[in-house]
C-alpha cells in the first residue's frame, strides 16, 4: 500500500493489543481461538434425527365391489411400489357394513356408497385422511369436494359416480322403458312375468318404489314406506330373481330382457353385447358416488393412502372409467376418458334429468323401518 511503513504497523499491532486488552478486561466477549469442549461440545455436535419415512407394507387388502376396477390397475400398482393387493368383493352396503362392524380387521381399503359412508363415520369406523399423502386429491372436481355425506373429504375421496335405473335389451322394446312403470305398473309389468330382475339392495329397491308412487327415496314416512312395500310384495310374483351381482349377465343370456341395475353395470355389459343399453326413469331415480375410504381399524393405513394417491393419477382415474362406463368424479381425467363415455347423456346426465335425481340420504330412526319392511318383502310369497 502506498505510504505504508514498518513503524506504522507497529503502532497498529500496539493499538489492537490494547483494544482487545480493554474488552476482556470489561468482560466483554472474547472469541475462542479453540473448539469448545465438554457438555457444550456434545450438545452442539449432536447432529438432526430426520423422521423414518413410512415403509410400503408388502400386501394391501382391498374390499370393493366386483369388477369395479380396471385389473390392469392392480397390476401396474403392484410393479411400480411392489405391494401385492388382494380383493375381495361384497354385493351391498349393507353387506359392507355388517363385516366391519362383525370385527373384520384386515381391510385397508374398502369402497363404500355415499350414505353408507355418514353411517360408517357416525359409528367410528372411518379412519381421517392425511393429505400429506394425498397430493392427487387436487384432481378431484369441486362439484365432489364438499359431499354431504363426508363435508371436506375428510374420511374418503369420490371414486365413482353413476345412476340407477332400467337395463334392457333393445331388441324387445321398441321405445326405451324409461318409466317405472314397467317394473311396477300391473298392467305393464305382468307382460315381462319372469323376465325382470330388481337389484338386493333395501335402499335401492324400496327407493325405486317410493320414486314410483311420487315419494323421495329417502322418505322417513311410515306410511310411505308400507306403500312401498306393499308395491314391492306385488310386484314380485313378476321378478326373476333379487340380484345385484349378475344382473347385467342375465340379459345378454336372454334369461331376462329388463334389470333394475347401476348405470355402469349395465353399460360394461353393453361394451360386449349391442343389444344391451340403459335408461333413466322419467320420475327420477338414484345418483350415487362409492368412494375409497379406509377403515380405522386398517393395518397398512400409509400403504392404503399411496394406492388412493395412485387411483387418482388422471390416467388411472380414466382407465378405470373406461372399464366401468361410469362417470369419474376426477376433473383432470377427463381428457382420458373415451369420448363415447362423456357423450353419453344416460352417463352424464343433462341438467333436467340431474334435477330429479337424489342422493340416497341416512334416514336415521328410520333405517329399522327399511330393515323390517325389506325383510318382509323378501319372506313374502311366490
Amino acid at each position: 500500500m502506498k505510504g505504508f511503513t514498518w513503524r506504522m504497523v507497529v503502532i497498529c499491532l500496539i493499538l489492537g493489543g490494547l483494544v482487545v486488552l480493554v474488552i476482556a478486561c470489561r468482560g466483554g466477549p472474547v472469541q475462542p481461538t479453540s473448539a469448545p469442549t465438554g457438555p457444550a461440545a456434545e450438545v452442539t455436535a449432536t447432529p438432526v434425527v430426520k423422521p423414518e419415512e413410512p415403509k410400503l407394507a408388502e400386501v394391501l387388502h382391498v374390499y370393493n365391489w366386483s369388477e369395479y376396477i380396471e385389473p390392469q390397475v392392480y397390476k401396474d400398482f403392484e410393479a411400480e411400489f411392489g405391494v401385492r393387493v388382494i380383493e375381495d368383493t361384497f354385493a351391498s352396503n349393507e353387506e359392507l357394513l355388517a363385516k366391519l362392524q362383525a370385527g373384520a380387521t384386515g381391510y385397508d381399503v374398502i369402497v363404500p356408497s355415499d350414505y353408507m359412508v355418514k353411517i360408517m363415520i357416525a359409528q367410528g369406523l372411518l379412519a381421517e385422511l392425511n393429505y400429506e399423502n394425498l397430493p392427487n386429491i387436487v384432481n378431484i372436481d369441486p362439484k365432489f369436494a364438499d359431499p354431504p355425506y363426508d363435508p371436506g373429504m375428510v374420511h374418503c375421496v369420490p371414486y365413482l359416480w353413476g345412476t340407477t335405473g332400467i337395463g334392457y335389451n333393445t331388441e324387445v322394446f321398441e321405445e326405451p322403458p324409461d318409466s317405472w312403470a314397467y317394473l311396477f305398473d300391473p298392467e305393464i309389468a305382468a307382460q315381462y312375468a319372469g323376465k325382470f330382475t330388481m337389484l338386493n339392495d333395501s335402499r335401492e329397491s324400496i327407493g325405486a318404489a317410493l320414486k314410483y308412487l311420487g315419494y323421495s327415496l329417502n322418505s322417513t314416512s311410515e306410511e310411505e314406506l308400507m306403500k312401498a312395500r306393499d308395491l314391492l310384495i306385488q310386484q314380485k310374483q313378476w321378478v326373476y330373481a333379487y340380484d345385484s351381482e349378475q344382473f347385467e349377465d342375465l340379459i345378454s343370456a336372454d334369461e331376462t330382457v329388463m334389470a333394475h341395475g347401476w348405470s355402469g353395470d349395465i353399460f360394461m355389459a353393453a361394451a360386449e353385447d349391442e343389444r344391451i343399453w340403459y335408461a333413466i326413469p322419467k320420475e327420477g331415480s338414484t345418483i350415487w358416488a362409492d368412494n375409497l375410504c379406509i377403515p380405522k381399524t386398517a393395518p397398512n393405513k400409509y400403504t392404503a393412502e399411496v394406492f388412493i394417491n395412485y387411483l387418482l393419477r388422471p390416467e388411472v382415474a380414466a382407465a378405470n372409467s373406461n372399464f366401468t362406463w361410469y362417470a369419474s368424479p376426477n376433473a383432470a381425467a377427463t381428457e382420458f376418458i373415451d369420448p363415447e363415455i362423456l357423450n353419453e347423456p344416460a352417463i352424464y346426465p343433462p341438467p333436467e334429468v340431474m334435477a330429479k335425481l337424489e342422493w340416497i340420504e341416512d334416514v336415521g330412526e328410520a333405517t329399522p323401518l327399511y330393515e323390517r319392511f325389506w325383510t318382509e318383502v323378501k319372506a313374502a310369497g311366490p
